[in-house]
């Protein structure tokens, strides 16, 4: 099945926590020493015209945190970070939308946040990027405008950790399978979402200011 329906084919999506300066400062976290990482399901994932965003029953406090996904061409184990590049297929432009309370529960306690980042339609996804489209995935420009407002707007080239190093570190550990998804962590601005806003998410090829894609969705 071809990558344009990496959501069909998708065995996980692996995260990235804490991966721009900003948003660690943000949130009151120390730098990481090495990328923080944690997973969503597949039944996370919402695709535009899929409906809409749905918020956990009893909470109030569901953050926005826009991110770039970068999506798996081929299985691959312990890679370097030399070879992470021939495993990339293409990237897409997400949302990690986050319960914010039941997360800071849950690291208060030591417990793991899969509540809080994985309920159903947390993963709001745009269509699928070939990896062709895309000059320099380390110069590319994020943006979250939430009900006509810009909440969001960063850039990959302030990760801490990069895009090859994040693929042969989460390798080490996970094989990727054709499909998977990498979410690389967002950038500063963080924040609520409630009933009835529409966000829309754009990604833009820093050098030439194209839009690569751009998505839109509405919370119900």
């Amino acid at each position: 099945m071809s990558l344009k329906n990496f959501v069909q084919i998708s065995r996980k999506i692996v995260c990235v926590g804490r991966n721009y300066k900003e948003h660690a400062k943000e949130l009151g976290n120390p730098l990481p020493q090495k990328p923080v990482i944690f997973l969503k399901p597949p039944s996370s994932y919402l695709v535009e015209g899929g409906g809409n965003i749905r918020l956990p029953p009893d909470r109030t406090s569901i953050d926005h945190e826009i991110e770039l996904g970068v999506i798996i061409e081929n299985k691959c184990s312990s890679i370097k970070p030399s070879e992470a590049e021939d495993y990339i297929g293409g990237f897409c432009l997400a949302l990690d939308l986050t319960d914010r309370i039941s997360q800071q529960e849950a690291k208060r306690g030591g417990l793991p946040w899969t509540l809080a980042k994985g309920f159903d339609t947390a993963c709001p996804v745009s269509e699928f990027i070939p990896k062709t489209s895309v000059n320099n995935a380390e110069n590319l420009q994020l943006q979250l405008i939430v009900n006509d407002k810009l909440v969001q707007n960063g850039f990959t080239k302030d990760m801490i950790f990069n895009i090859p190093y994040i693929i042969s570190y989460i390798s080490d550990y996970i094989t990727l399978d054709r499909g998977d998804l990498i979410l690389t962590g967002t950038p500063h601005g963080v924040g609520p979402i409630t009933h009835g806003d529409q966000l829309n998410g754009k990604l833009f090829q820093t050098e030439t200011n194209n839009i690569l894609t751009q998505m839109c969705f509405t919370v119900e």
